[in-house]
């Protein structure tokens, strides 16, 4: 559930132009730790999918910051090594199991936090499952549906409603939803279990903000553009184009938590989303070709018997 940055990432990602052109796309992040330790110093963050990638950078910026960071993720082992990391930088880190695709577990999670280390101040839905895979591939594979929606809905759901009552009494709180960019595009073919849970959390947060707002609870949606991580990294025609680094992104969700906005997106996301509503007659047809030239990944094609993936094309620019 949580994401790792590529061990070489494209030299095209690289280049200085292409970190220019990440840079004007945005959203840019925060860039003087300072106003981040003047809001977060002694307070308890909680970061989801924090053992690897966005997670984890989140955690380091924030610990290096003053706040009392929890590490989240399902991987213990991994999430020790960057508590103990922390921990040497002079940070104060706690990490602790969560599988959100467990209701168990998310109470569980929830109860301890609040046990060892009180309520929490802010909460950075960061974990997320990423499928892109052809509807026909999923027939025999009911955990597509549970993976995609626990991570990406049922399990961040359950952990807000288990953190927001404390929030809420308090008067203070802050939430930040790491959603897509992709729920604001053209509906994209393969990749019907990825948006569609995002969209419905996306959709629920929201919600619950217009309601939490009167009691001093803020929210920020970071409608995330390409971030090069291992999510992406399986489509290799994605490393080529301009996109955030796992730091950049830390620093979007540090200035979220610090400025409040209640949307980051990059350049192309709120424009996006007007074309794809004006123009969706016309443009459903073209994506549904462009889709269907890409094929799927070796990643999907990997649990396939041999017969079925000789007669499935895969993705020439997938790894």
């Amino acid at each position: 559930m949580s994401d790792v940055l590529p061990s070489r990432p494209s030299r095209i990602v690289e280049t200085p132009l292409a970190r220019a052109a990440a840079w004007l796309i945005g959203p840019r992040g925060l860039r003087d730790q300072a106003a981040l330790r003047r809001e977060v110093e002694g307070k308890v963050v909680v970061i989801t999918g924090a053992s690897y990638g966005v997670g984890e950078a989140t955690a380091k910026w924030f610990a290096g910051a003053g706040a009392r960071v929890v590490l989240a993720a399902r991987t213990m082992s991994r999430l020790r090594e960057i508590a103990d990391e922390i921990t040497a930088a002079g940070g104060e880190a706690h990490p602790y199991r969560l599988d959100l695709t467990s209701a168990e577990s998310v109470s569980e999670f929830a109860a301890s936090v609040r046990y060892d280390l009180g309520e929490v101040d802010v909460l950075i839905h960061n974990a997320g499952k990423s499928l892109r895979r052809s509807i026909h591939l999923s027939y025999d594979r009911p955990k597509d549906i549970t993976a995609t929606s626990g991570a990406n809905y049922l399990g961040p759901m359950r952990l807000t409603l288990a953190l927001l009552p404390g929030m809420r009494a308090r008067g203070s709180g802050h939430i930040v939803n790491v959603s897509t960019v992709g729920i604001m595009f053209p509906n994209a073919p393969k990749w019907g279990f990825y948006l569609s849970s995002k969209l419905a959390f996306d959709w629920w947060m929201r919600a619950v903000g217009a309601e939490a707002r009167a009691d001093g609870v803020t929210l920020t949606t970071f409608y995330a553009g390409l971030l090069h991580t291992r999510m992406s990294a399986p489509s290799r025609w994605m490393r080529v184009l301009p996109g955030q680094t796992p730091q950049d992104a830390a620093q979007v969700l540090a200035k979220a938590v610090v400025n409040k906005p209640r949307t980051m997106t990059p350049l192309y996301g709120f424009p996006s989303a007007v074309f794809a509503t004006l123009f969706r007659i016309p443009l459903e047809p073209l994506v549904e070709r462009i889709f269907g030239r890409l094929g799927d990944t070796q990643a999907s094609l990997a649990r396939l018997t041999p017969p079925a993936a000789k007669q499935t094309r895969v993705d020439a620019h997938a790894h």
